[in-house]
């Protein structure tokens, strides 16, 4: 006779906390699906670390990740519709954006936020205000209350960063 496994680690905590998360995300997203897939997310960020894991106030451990996972979410809708609106004014009325075309953007910009993802919040935000917003290094250092030379360096660093991805240097 075979023993049964062991629960894994998260089962408990995703059967007690599942349904009351999903609902905590709809209120925010007001969208019952996008809630459903973000609660996933989250629980899915927890599975590396579960063996490990200590939690002693799981609502507030779940809300906390939960933002970040919002947050990302946010981030990347602005992003991808930055760049499907670029694609829109680039794609005239004689050529329209085929299905694969879009594919192909909605891909790269996965990768693109993959990429910065993995800068730190304050320099991912002053390339975003650059790039995205089109502001100038002066205005990037007024509206993030920080020295020109601070947001110079951020840019190089951003774009560096970028340089050696797109490189495939950095792993």
């Amino acid at each position: 006779m075979s023993n049964p496994q062991p629960p894994h680690p998260l089962h408990a905590l995703y059967v007690e906390h599942h349904g009351w998360l999903r609902l905590w995300l709809q209120r925010r997203l007001r969208c019952p699906h996008q809630a459903a897939d973000l609660a996933h997310d989250t629980f899915l960020r927890l599975l590396p670390k579960a063996q490990t894991l200590r939690i002693e106030e799981p609502r507030a451990f779940l809300t906390t990740l939960a933002q970040r996972v919002l947050y990302s979410f946010w981030r990347r809708r602005e992003l991808e519709q930055a760049y499907l609106q670029a694609l829109a004014v680039s794609c005239s009325d004689e050529m329209a954006c085929s299905a694969e075309t879009l594919a192909a953007v909605r891909e790269a910009l996965a990768v693109l936020d993959q990429h910065l993802g993995a800068l730190p919040p304050k320099v991912r935000q002053a390339f975003l205000l650059s790039r995205l917003e089109g502001l100038t290094y002066p205005d990037i250092a007024r509206h993030m209350g920080m020295s020109l030379a601070t947001i110079e360096r951020y840019m190089r660093q951003a774009l560096l960063h970028l340089a050696l991805q797109e490189a495939q240097v950095v792993p």
